[in-house]
């Protein structure tokens, strides 16, 4: 079954199972390809790429030493040690929609389901080095970001009459005009070709467009369309999420990036966004959910640092400080014990010991040991300049719940001074944050543990006045809290008409919805009983 011209073509194949790696081997042997390259791990394949320049790359999703073929691919094409003229086929006996979608998201060339047959092979592996080979001077100009040059040799291309690969050049030629950021043109041109045909990947271009031009209207009204289809929900959900929060509309921005995630957790840069997103809406299960997910696929990955499993700690913390739920703390507790083991396995030799020594105060703080954690934070040295963002903020936070009001607010200001210098234009959901956290904490003198506390104390004394702003204060930073949220309704009520208080309507409904949702147990399910009988009774209920 000869395969002119390209039986000359350097293929690679990416195998650990021995008889899957014998069967590619023979079966490339069988169709007459003579440059067959073999790597049965992630490493050996980048040794290879570093020294070979591949036409080609046949490789396992189900690669198990350390890296996978997920993470391999992601760290071959950010590193560029393939080439968009190189072919990339994925091949996986697990097809779970988790892993499809999230290889989707890569864009590989294509996805072979293990056991697949010679012919499929054949015929895949055709239509790919025919049209590597058909576009490669397009390609070539796209990898050197010349794309001013490469729009010209599409435009050429297109105007070339009954071109073999068309619908291609016209994919590509969209995706040259957003990144030369022609985006008018583009809206303009994603148009046209839907005219032509309703293709995916003009609907999803044109909803990029719309949102680069600044119509967010009209992008939000396309993308509900898309969202109901199940071959574009993925990338509407994400365009969504990322629309949402550039209009700072960042709860219904939690909802889509929440959604996108589930489709395909593997996305680290998506699972960031909404741990970010989750922490600005007070959500902090749901950041630190995201946190995990980041620690879990990032080992040996690309994205592998000391931040991974430090941020995850940071993110349990939060969660914990926020819930009340003894055996949630203690798991979430033996959890973040893990990530500090797991990062000195991963990084024997990083230095860290400041940033764990926060976080072990922090901890103390968590168990109640607060002299413990105030000579944890005493002892440490101020930092003339921040070199990490995410260990400055913890530390601030750490400064904040154990009284030192002044060290916290000032290091909260040098934060925001030195991501207005270097970053607030790339990031500003993270600004965002940052000046969110400042001005909560600036008015809010109390760590959340003793704000409930004091809360508690005052309504126990009969202060109802001093209780509700306590309550109130707890529940703003602590939205989703049942027991915050059943003691500031309790509090509400009883302090309806007393010292000139009014009921204030709306902030009692966030706490019925907040109770409705949660998982109460009898107690607080016979005390949420009585009240909303109690406020029917008073007239208070609608």
């Amino acid at each position: 079954m000869p395969v002119q011209p390209f039986v000359n073509s350097k293929i690679l194949i990416v195998e650990e199972q021995p008889l899957a790696l014998s069967y590619l081997k023979q079966s490339l042997e069988r169709l007459a390809y003579r440059n067959v390259f073999i790597a049965e791990s992630a490493a050996v394949a980048k040794e290879s790429c570093q020294t070979n320049k591949f036409e080609l790359i046949i490789c396992s999703f189900d690669l198990s030493k350390r890296q996978n073929g997920y993470q391999l691919y992601e760290e071959l094409l950010q590193k560029r040690l393939i080439k968009r003229c190189t072919g990339f086929i994925f091949t996986s006996a697990e097809t779970s929609p988790e892993l499809v979608h999230s290889v989707v998201e890569l864009q590989p060339d294509d996805f072979l389901v293990k056991p697949f047959t010679i012919k499929d092979l054949k015929a895949r592996i055709e239509r790919i080095l025919k049209r590597k080979q058909g576009l490669r001077r397009i390609y070539t100009l796209i990898d050197d970001e010349n794309h001013s040059k490469a729009l010209k040799f599409i435009n050429n291309e297109l105007d070339s009459q009954q071109h073999t690969y068309s619908v291609m050049l016209l994919k590509l030629k969209g995706e040259t005009l957003l990144k030369l950021k022609r985006y008018d043109e583009a809206k303009q041109f994603y148009k046209s070709a839907l005219e032509l045909q309703k293709f995916t990947w003009a609907k999803l271009g044109l909803v990029e467009a719309l949102i680069a031009n600044d119509e967010d209207i009209t992008a939000q009204k396309f993308l509900k369309g898309l969202i109901e289809k199940s071959e574009t929900r993925l990338a509407a959900l994400d365009l969504l999420g990322r629309l949402e929060l550039k209009l700072n509309q960042f709860e219904h921005a939690q909802k889509a990036l929440h959604e996108a995630s589930q489709i395909a957790p593997r996305n680290l840069s998506r699972q960031k966004s909404l741990s970010t997103v989750a922490m600005i809406n007070h959500d902090y299960e749901c950041s630190y959910n995201a946190q995990k997910e980041i620690a879990n696929f990032a080992r040996y990955s690309i994205h592998d640092s000391p931040e991974v499993y430090l941020n995850a700690a940071r993110a349990g913390i939060d969660f914990a400080l926020a819930t009340d739920q003894h055996e949630q703390i203690q798991k979430i507790t033996r959890q973040t014990q893990q990530y500090l083991s797991d990062l000195k396995k991963q990084f024997p030799n990083a230095i860290n010991q400041t940033q764990v020594d926060v976080l072990n105060a922090r901890m103390h703080y968590l168990k109640d040991e607060h002299k413990k954690a105030r000579h944890l934070m005493e002892q440490l040295e101020d930092e003339a300049v921040i070199r990490s963002v995410d260990a400055a903020l913890d530390k601030a936070k750490a400064f904040h719940e154990l009284g030192f009001q002044h060290k916290a607010q000032a290091l909260f200001s040098q934060i925001i001074d030195h991501c207005e210098r270097h970053q607030a234009q790339e990031d500003p959901v993270m600004m965002h944050y940052l000046h969110q956290q400042h001005d909560e904490r600036k008015d809010i003198t109390m760590g959340p543990k003793e704000l409930n506390n004091h809360a508690v104390k005052q309504f126990n004394k009969g202060e109802l006045d001093v209780a509700l702003e306590a309550f109130s204060q707890a529940f703003r930073v602590m939205p989703k809290n049942a027991s915050i949220a059943l003691n500031l309704l309790q509090c509400l009520t009883d302090a309806t008409g007393k010292k000139g208080i009014t009921f204030n309507t709306n902030l009692a409904k966030k706490c019925v919805k907040v109770l409705q949702s949660s998982e109460l147990d009898s107690e607080q399910l016979t005390r949420f009983d009585k009240l909303l009988a109690q406020m029917k009774e008073m007239g208070l209920a609608n």
